[in-house]
């Protein structure tokens, strides 16, 4: 594994790279924060650098390897972490602050045997709101029901709207890596211009192979900060309803019984 620091400023920096943990069990959110300082926990204990300090021009790049060790006897489940770059400008008699610049790239380890665990998410609840400034939001509250941290995106389209209107994609916006058992928000922010409706909402979310499709049938609120009127219906994609399925099944039954009859008379 390896992280390419980059000099961004007119003047030669020393870049400090370092190992941090998360500061919760699980997620690396938007609204969420990193532990203090250099707050370790497992998974940075497994983590070495090759180099602690590095000076850089500007525009000038250089890499840093860093190898993870993880013990043999380590215990199964997933590991986060993050490896930082950081400069900062150190206090004297004219600053007294000292200012610091952080850059940083993820770390995250699954420990145990066999394959990947299962990936999975449902999308939970699909509504509308009308944002403080104005416009129109769709909101939908997403469980990660599966077995490992999950990076969600997706896009919204709004069609049969007040004379036959469409809109869209709008993209989502979820700010957070889910963890498995955890719940989030993701939030649609739309046109201002468009109509309260009614309209109907098709929400597409998606991470890595598995994607969800909810729709409902929502009519944005007038007042801000207020919920509008959902009459919402969950689909999840590439499943059949189980109406289909029992006739597709009970089509192939009867294809075999008139088979087997045909093959029957044939013998006699």
């Amino acid at each position: 594994m390896s992280a390419d620091p980059v000099g961004t400023t007119a003047a030669v920096r020393r870049h400090e790279p370092c190992p941090g943990g998360g500061c919760l069990p699980g997620a690396f959110a938007v609204q969420r924060t990193f532990a203090p300082e250099r707050t370790p926990n497992e998974l940075t204990g497994w983590t070495s650098l090759d180099t602690a300090d590095l000076e850089l021009a500007a525009s000038e790049t250089a890499r840093v390897c860093t190898t993870i060790r993880v013990p043999r006897d380590a215990a199964a489940g997933e590991r986060y972490g993050v490896i930082w770059a950081q400069t900062g400008t150190p206090t004297d008699r004219s600053h007294t602050m000292t200012m610091l610049g952080r850059v940083g790239v993820r770390m995250y380890i699954d420990v145990g045997p066999g394959g990947e665990p299962p990936s999975d998410f449902k999308i939970e609840r699909l509504y509308s709101t009308r944002a403080r400034d104005g416009r129109g939001e769709v909101r939908a509250r997403i469980h990660n029901t599966g077995g490992r941290a999950l990076d969600i995106g997706g896009a919204l389209s709004v069609f049969d709207g007040p004379g036959g209107l469409r809109a869209g994609p709008f993209s989502a916006k979820t700010g957070t890596t889910l963890a498995p058992g955890d719940l989030a928000e993701a939030v649609v922010p739309l046109d201002a211009r468009l109509p309260d409706g009614p309209w109907t909402a098709a929400l597409t979310l998606k991470s890595g192979l598995v994607e969800h499709t909810s729709r409902a049938t929502i009519t944005f609120p007038t007042t801000p900060g207020s919920t509008g009127a959902v009459a919402a219906s969950a689909a999840r994609q590439g499943r059949f309803p189980t109406p289909v399925v029992a006739g597709l099944s009970a089509l192939v039954l009867t294809a075999l019984c008139l088979l087997l009859s045909k093959s029957l008379r044939r013998r006699r």
